[in-house]
């Protein structure tokens, strides 16, 4: 099914007076706990279309079938008690005949509509694509039951395979943030002959814990603090789950962060007051919905966010040009794409933007479009005018 923005929402229900007041008065006596957690799949969808009706450029939201499996099937994603299709919720955004295709995958605890800043400017450019990975935001949250890291790898290159089948899509340029970065990375890794161009932005999962001689994080579990940290993340405990856990007071800790981290603490550009909202409502719905895709986080990563099966590993291997993009203040250390770069026999740039941190996208979007139309200058155009980079932003 799709959706095509501006498209006539269903008619709204109207209701007497009194009933209206009775109706309020019933609800008031359910028990607190059906109303702990205020939200739901309903929830995250119309908070999706509440922070994308700030973009201009028309869109198509629909939910991409990626097949059905009998319950204990081999595939990953249908290991649960359910045989119901899933689906990968996507954002397609209308674009010039003959644009380059992008698709856009966002990384940990986030999802599709993070990009709300960034997709006018590309939809210039490109045919931008983009989705919520399977078990987050808008797509289906089917039980998560792999235990390894190979297990869970395959959950999300996979199904984002089948994804790609479904939209008869051939190459494409990918774009991955942060865990959607190694996400993006390990599925170039796997099918090469569908990415034209890897574009990593602050990218999780370069280098592992004993490669990073980490002596700080060592000393760290040693201490009380630090056992305790060390065993929830082996519990698989989330940050979800305080968000959860927090049930009605939930939404006011989300609000809070957002407009901490893009307001009073942000390297860049500030979230107006409405963009603020919005964004605040659509990550609370999304973080507050069934636990599904974020329980990959202890097999992907060990304490420290330390990969257990670290990219540089894998970088010999590369087949796809590549290119990565930081911001100056992003707490990802660029230093592990440039020892990529070193083992890789393929094009690779590495660009850093100024006045944006982990969330360069949100933090400097002009800057980081000028990253983008840089790295994809030869898809963009077949003669590229300037090959010098644009004014602001650094080579690493």
């Amino acid at each position: 099914m799709a959706e095509e923005l501006g498209s006539s929402a269903s008619a709204p229900t109207t209701m007497s007076s009194s009933s209206s007041s009775s109706w309020a008065k019933t609800r008031s006596l359910w028990p607190s706990i059906l109303r702990w957690i205020p939200t739901s799949v309903d929830h995250i969808i119309a908070a999706e279309k509440r922070l994308l009706s700030l973009v201009k450029t028309p869109y198509v939201v629909e939910q991409v079938n990626i097949g059905s499996g009998p319950p204990g099937s081999k595939i990953r994603w249908f290991r649960s008690t359910s045989d119901e299709p899933r689906f990968i919720n996507t954002a397609t955004f209308q674009s010039k005949e003959d644009s380059p295709t992008l698709v856009m995958v966002h990384g940990y605890a986030a999802s599709q509509g993070f990009f709300f800043r960034n997709f006018d400017a590309l939809a210039n450019r490109f045919k931008v694509i983009a989705i919520d990975q399977l078990g987050w935001g808008g797509s289906s949250r089917p039980d998560f039951t792999c235990k390894s890291t190979e297990e869970t790898e395959a959950w999300f290159i996979d199904s984002f395979e089948e994804w790609r089948k479904a939209k008869n899509l051939g190459s494409f340029i990918l774009l991955g943030h942060s865990f959607g970065g190694y996400v993006a990375a390990k599925y170039a890794l796997k099918h090469p002959e569908h990415v034209q161009h890897l574009i990593l932005v602050g990218p999780a999962g370069f280098s592992s814990e004993s490669e990073s001689k980490s002596e700080w994080l060592a000393k760290f579990r040693e201490t009380w603090k630090g056992a305790v940290l060390n065993h929830l993340w082996e519990s698989n405990f989330t940050p979800q789950k305080v968000v959860r856990g927090l049930g009605p007071w939930g939404p006011d800790l989300v609000h809070r962060y957002t407009t901490a981290r893009f307001g009073a603490y942000s390297t860049g550009e500030v979230l107006t007051e409405e963009e603020s909202k919005l964004l605040s409502d659509y990550v609370y719905h999304t973080l507050a919905a069934k636990a599904s895709g974020e329980l990959c986080l202890k097999y992907i990563f060990s304490f420290g966010a330390f990969a257990r099966m670290p990219l540089i590993q894998s970088a010999s291997e590369w087949k796809v040009p590549t290119t990565f993009i930081y911001g100056f203040e992003d707490w990802m250390n660029y230093q592990g794409a440039q020892e990529a770069r070193q083992r890789m026999k393929v094009p690779c740039e590495i660009i850093r933007v100024p006045q944006g941190g982990h969330f360069v996208f949100i933090d400097n979007p002009t800057g980081f479009h000028s990253a983008m139309f840089y790295a994809c200058r030869r898809y963009i155009s077949p003669k590229p005018e300037n090959e010098s980079l644009p004014e602001g932003l650094t080579f690493a």
